[in-house]
């Protein structure tokens, strides 16, 4: 079991026969009146997204969610393919399942799938991925105030704020969960 008090991004639950996944919560303590938990969860099967308020003492039996490593093969007509580490298998998923995280993901890397009760939800990218810009802008000499970004695309296709002295063809570590430029590789 576990109680609004304790919830934490990515934390999976039971409620009212769904499973939810917490995307954002917010513990709340006004001047007047009783503390309240403030959360946006996603229905882990459906992929709806909810507001929900709490009272941190209500509780809900933990929903196990099953992560499994598996390769990321290659995409076809909308379904994107998936081999098992260990037997071997591939799995198609379709593109609505996969997440935001998956801008990040390029043949052969390895992400965790998740599933409850055999049926896949979504993936999990590696915290930090490796990926070579493939087009920006070049950086103008003289502009140096403080935090400058521009636009990068990625050899996976995705777009990031990268700073000014990033150009074509460099490796750069980007954070999936916040989908943030970190360094050059």
């Amino acid at each position: 079991m576990i109680t609004a008090g304790d919830f934490r991004n990515g934390v999976t639950f039971d409620m009212e026969g769904q499973v939810f996944q917490i995307i954002e919560f917010q513990h709340v303590k006004p001047g007047k009146g009783a503390a309240f938990v403030r959360t946006k969860i996603r229905n882990v099967i459906s992929g709806a997204v909810v507001e929900k308020t709490f009272n941190p003492t209500d509780k809900f039996p933990t929903a196990f969610i099953e992560r499994k490593e598996m390769e990321y093969l290659y995409e076809d007509s909308g379904l994107y393919y998936f081999m098992d580490q260990e037997s071997y298998e591939t799995i198609p998923i379709s593109g609505d399942k996969l997440g935001s995280q998956f801008k990040f993901v390029k043949e052969n890397m390895t992400v965790k799938v998740l599933s409850y009760k055999g049926s896949i939800f979504g993936i999990e990218a590696p915290n930090f991925v490796e990926l070579r810009v493939v087009e920006t802008e070049p950086g103008v000499r003289g502009d140096t105030a403080t935090n400058v970004t521009k636009p990068a695309k990625l050899e996976t296709g995705a777009e990031i704020r990268v700073p000014i002295f990033i150009n074509e063809d460099e490796m750069i570590r980007i954070d999936t969960r916040t989908g943030e430029y970190m360094e050059r590789a």
